[in-house]
């Protein structure tokens, strides 16, 4: 039986967001080894990268916030909204263009993070550039917070916007 057009292009796209749902569990699992040692070795140093460890420019992103089940919780929603965001924005451009916008993300936040001499660990600066994308695509989409709490994505784009923003000026 042969494939429709639209057919062929989704079963040709999807392919980068496995694998950075991947990366974030292989990462996940690799932290929990040794901590300090997987800090040491992936966070975002620009001198270090300067020395040629160029791994860092890419790794830094693949570490979750906080500590026991909250880093577990941090993981699952940064699968969940990479699943859910990254698929939509992937089956939409492509996913060459999908994976030139992770890549350029990744790499414009290590580019300020080294401006401003501060190290990364976490995966919060691209996932913010997936949720400004998604707002930007689809503006009426609605989610639901906690499973029951309506609420359309640009809102949210918007509250992560703002909490960037006082991050950003508080430091």
């Amino acid at each position: 039986m042969a494939r429709s057009r639209g057919e062929l292009r989704r079963s040709q796209n999807l392919r980068s967001v496995f694998v950075l749902l991947f990366l974030n569990v292989a990462f996940f699992l690799l932290e929990h080894q040794d901590p300090e040692k997987y800090a040491s070795l992936f966070r975002f140093d620009w001198n270090a990268v300067l020395h040629g460890e160029v791994w860092r420019l890419v790794t830094w992103q693949f570490t979750q916030a906080g500590e026991g089940w909250l880093e577990t919780l941090a993981l699952f929603v940064t699968l969940l909204l990479l699943y859910m965001m990254g698929t939509a924005i992937e089956e939409e451009w492509g996913t060459r263009h999908f994976a030139s916008l992770f890549t350029i993300s990744t790499l414009v936040s290590a580019g300020v993070a080294a401006w401003l001499a501060i190290p990364l660990l976490g995966t919060y600066f691209v996932y913010y550039t997936l949720l400004f994308v998604y707002a930007a695509m689809f503006p009426q989409h609605t989610l639901y917070l906690f499973g029951a709490i309506p609420v359309r994505v640009r809102l949210i784009a918007l509250v992560a916007f703002a909490a960037l923003l006082i991050g950003v000026f508080r430091g």
